[in-house]
């Protein structure tokens, strides 16, 4: 099989092709819809980007599992010992308006664990690598996360997590709430230090933080689900409870301040 350094040049060869794609609807008022059982919006580059990375991507690995957003489920893949997880454009809500927050999330998995990792941003030219055994770099460069404590970090998230009911105090610590509409980039983000931590409290589906979970671990961050447990991919069911990707510190921190049983 392929060594995880071969399958990361293979990610960014197809993440820089899906950009060329995605930049060609991006601002040209692209048709969307809203999928079922609100799993919200999509757009015909989702599709065309998904579909030139399933053909790119199996037709250099065709023994891989394939998991993306805009695919059928496949059960094969669970058979499979390594596994591509997609997300062929994380951020719709900004692709559709229009902003440059959007990105490309490719991984690959053998078995549970992911062991390379691109997330691209198109729009800003911006590109974050990993794969096992390797560094976590942006643009070809080192990144690390800050080593900060959770009075006045800056966390990326929702304001429903600073809700009182998921604080053991009974409010949320005294961060400071900051959010990027795309998952993926929120936790490279965090790897690199320009936020101190990415936070979820609801369930995060697979292709969302694959790719962003190696890099940031790879980087020196610590990147569990919201009860600190490690991440599993490529699951029946494609889906993390929540997250939490910080410097070892600020993660500790974030932990002992929740409420182990709140979750949404």
């Amino acid at each position: 099989m392929p060594a995880p350094e071969d399958d990361l040049t293979l990610l960014v060869d197809a993440a820089r092709d899906a950009g060329q794609i995605a930049l060609r609807y991006w601002k040209q008022d692209p048709v969307a819809w809203e999928k079922d059982d609100d799993a919200g919006p999509v757009t015909e580059a989702d599709l065309a980007v998904n579909e030139a990375l399933e053909k790119k991507l199996l037709s250099a690995r065709p023994d891989y599992g394939w998991l993306s957003e805009e695919s059928e489920a496949d059960p094969s893949r669970l058979d499979a010992e390594y596994c591509f997880i997609i997300d062929p454009i994380d951020g719709t809500r900004s692709f559709i308006a229009g902003q440059d927050g959007f990105a490309h999330s490719l991984a690959v998995a053998r078995g549970s664990q992911v062991i390379a990792a691109v997330v691209y941003l198109p729009a800003r030219n911006m590109i974050y690598t990993a794969y096992e055994g390797g560094p976590a770099l942006r643009d070809g460069q080192s990144i690390r996360p800050t080593a900060v404590s959770i009075q006045g970090a800056t966390v990326l998230t929702y304001r429903a997590a600073t809700e009182a009911g998921y604080w053991r105090d009974g409010k949320a610590p005294p961060f400071i709430r900051e959010f990027r509409p795309s998952l993926a980039w929120r936790l490279c983000l965090a790897a690199e230090g320009r936020f101190d931590a990415a936070l979820s409290l609801r369930t995060a589906w697979e292709w969302d933080i694959a790719a962003g979970s190696l890099i940031a671990e790879r980087a020196g961050a610590i990147a569990t689900d919201r009860n600190g447990g490690a991440m599993r991919f490529n699951s029946p069911k494609a889906m993390v409870d929540g997250l939490i990707v910080a410097g070892p510190r600020l993660h500790g921190e974030i932990l002992d301040a929740l409420t182990p049983e709140k979750a949404s």
